[in-house]
């Protein structure tokens, strides 16, 4: 019943850079635990980067160093952090909320040139 909105997508050139944020319709909602993840035409849907209830952070090989996942003091708002950007970075990002239940985004589109 909750949904989650992605925002902060957008075109940008390579080694630029992009903050994703994913926010839900119900005030009370928390991220105790969110990932991540990127689709491409063609092909399966990714993994990206996952912050865990303890805080650990896990990330992709592709993106690490690279990307930051990360939520608000409150929790409830998750962040995707990126830097120096690459053309194989592109794709639609989807945001979830993985504990105690799954909860998706619809995504938001980050494109990135040259």
């Amino acid at each position: 019943q909750v949904q989650l909105v992605e925002s902060g997508g957008g075109l940008v050139q390579a080694g630029g850079s992009l903050t994703l944020s994913c926010t839900a319709s119900e005030s009370s909602f928390r991220f105790d635990a969110g990932a991540w993840y990127r689709q491409v035409p063609g092909k399966a849907r990714g993994w990206v980067a996952t912050v865990a209830t303890t805080k650990l952070t896990e990330y992709a090989p592709s993106v690490k160093g690279r990307f930051t996942i990360s939520r608000n003091s409150a929790k409830n708002t998750l962040y995707l952090h990126m830097i120096d950007l690459r053309p194989e970075d592109s794709g639609m990002y989807t945001c979830a909320r993985t504990w105690p239940t799954i909860n998706w985004g619809q995504g938001t589109q980050v494109s990135v040139s040259s």
